[in-house]
């Protein structure tokens, strides 16, 4: 059995689907997308898993907004392109590139609510292929929206990227889905940093996002 088995893991590796693969190997760093955050890039073994649909969940103010930043600015700083659909129109470019997000290698979709449009659009882009990271981001969308998706549809979104150099990234209030190569970053409500030496004169200095982190394995 072991000739096969080793023909098999050649086979998948050879046509990039050695992600589903079960064992406990290292995987590549080219089937990595570094997030630049050490707390979450250190647990994911280096980043996360490109051709694998992996989320961001917290409640608002846990920094969510914060991470995908962050995940953007790691991208585009190795040069790769990155898209965002954003169904609340939430993106804040200004904090974007504050946060070192080079804005011209960006796609942003912007929509007003309508979830299944977005949908859509989303499909587009990851099936155009070319982007090293695709954030959905649903997070202030009302679950009832977000319910009356097909049950099928994070399992195709799913198919559609794996093998690929994408890493998709669903961003919502509650836990979705990802795919068995993906992970689920939790976020708790951030803690506030505040500095300033009078009650009127305090200023937010930071917020310590605490992220943890759930994968298959």
């Amino acid at each position: 059995m072991a000739p096969a088995r080793a023909a098999l893991e050649t086979l998948l590796r050879d046509r990039k689907l050695d992600l589903t693969l079960t064992s406990a190997r290292p995987v590549p760093e080219d089937r990595l997308a570094p997030t630049g955050i050490s707390a979450i890039d250190g647990p994911l073994g280096g980043g996360l898993r490109r051709g694998q649909l992996s989320e961001i969940v917290g409640v608002r103010s846990s920094g969510r907004a914060s991470v995908l930043n962050g995940i953007f600015a790691a991208a585009t700083a190795r040069g790769e392109v990155v898209a965002l659909i954003d169904t609340a129109d939430r993106f804040d470019p200004s904090a974007a590139a504050d946060g070192g997000v080079d804005l011209t290698r960006v796609l942003w979709i912007r929509e007003r609510g309508d979830a299944p449009r977005a949908l859509k659009a989303a499909n587009l882009v990851i099936q155009a292929g070319g982007f090293g990271i695709v954030a959905f981001d649903l997070a202030d969308v009302p679950p009832m929206a977000v319910r009356q998706f097909p049950y099928t549809t994070w399992m195709r979104l799913s198919r559609v990227v794996e093998g690929s150099q994408t890493a998709l990234v669903l961003v919502g209030s509650d836990r979705l889905a990802r795919s068995s190569g993906g992970a689920t970053i939790a976020l708790q409500r951030a803690r506030a940093e505040w500095a300033g030496t009078a009650e009127r004169a305090r200023y937010l200095h930071r917020l310590d996002i605490q992220p943890r982190i759930v994968t298959l394995r």
